[in-house]
């Protein structure tokens, strides 16, 4: 007998997202927190953007750094969110084939971006704290935007692959995704054809956005640990390791997230559907949303500018 919520064809016009099933009752509570998420997220980043700009102490690489991250977390959350609040809120869960591989693509290029982001945060940090009598020589504006383009075409680069497999595989199953969002995984695996090269790839991608990327984070701090504790003062060690308390916590709030999130994807066959569906979109969500809080409270300068704002 027949799934009467299957359809059959080889090449689909459109995709189903059912959002999360099996709380579709809730959809309208599930939608509150969602919408104030984005709401602080586009004032937040939106915020981080306009003090750095409007003040010209805030011209330094690390600020530099920061504005990328900001515009990166703009970017990622509004190419999934409005997706997620029209099913929540008008039952809208068609999406075109072709803008179903631009989303994906939007996804995973911004995500691989924003750990590239975190990764030259951390070298501004190693050369601020190991070299800080060269920081200025080192990162200085040419070097900023070498590391900002290589950053952007590394992302740009890794996640290319994704929409033109997703467009060569034959679909005869179905054209319903059962998450909120188009992500490459979810939307391969509805081809009727051996899919192991996407997943191979995704895997790849996994290994150099998480893998070395946290590699190279870790060999930062270790550098700056051991410099950390040749300082004479328990009051200087303390003071430097405080201007690295903001960028270790949200390298935290993006990798856990997402490393759960891209793990379960692959093997979490018996995590309960709408479980993951809310932990995936959590890595979507609260990032951008933390990561403009997380400086504008831990760093001084932003904070007394925000503050020269609002008073």
């Amino acid at each position: 007998m027949s799934d009467p919520n299957t359809t059959y064809f080889s090449n689909p016009s459109h995709f189903i997202l059912l959002g999360i099933p099996g709380l579709e009752a809730a959809y309208v509570w599930i939608s509150i927190p969602f919408c104030a998420m984005y709401t602080i997220t586009l004032l937040g980043n939106f915020t981080i953007l306009f003090i750095v700009k409007v003040d010209l102490s805030l011209h330094e690489p690390m600020y530099y750094f920061l504005c990328m991250l900001a515009f990166t977390d703009l970017v990622l959350s509004t190419s999934t969110i409005p997706k997620m609040l029209g099913i929540f809120w008008f039952n809208s869960r068609e999406i075109g084939f072709n803008a179903c591989l631009v989303q994906l693509y939007f996804i995973h290029s911004f995500s691989v971006i924003e750990s590239g982001i975190f990764v030259a945060m951390g070298f501004d940090r190693y050369v601020a704290i190991c070299h800080p009598l060269r920081h200025s020589a080192i990162l200085n504006n040419h070097m900023v935007a070498k590391i900002s383009l290589a950053v952007m075409l590394r992302g740009g680069i890794l996640a290319l692959p994704y929409p033109f497999l997703a467009r060569h595989w034959p679909y005869c199953r179905t054209n319903i995704i059962p998450y909120t969002q188009c992500e490459h995984m979810d939307v391969v695996r509805l081809a009727c054809a051996d899919i192991r090269v996407s997943s191979y790839y995704g895997l790849f991608v996994l290994i150099c956005r998480i893998g070395l990327d946290v590699l190279f984070i870790t060999v930062s701090y270790i550098q700056i640990l051991r410099a950390i504790f040749h300082l004479p003062t328990k009051e200087a060690r303390l003071k430097t390791f405080g201007t690295c308390t903001s960028h270790i916590c949200v390298i935290l709030t993006f990798y856990i997230p997402t490393v759960f999130s891209s793990l379960a994807a692959r093997f979490g066959y018996n995590i309960p559907l709408h479980f993951y569906i809310l932990i995936s979109n959590i890595y979507l969500l609260v990032p951008p949303m933390l990561n403009p809080i997380i400086y504008g409270v831990r760093t001084k300068q932003i904070r007394d500018r925000l503050l020269q704002l609002v008073t």
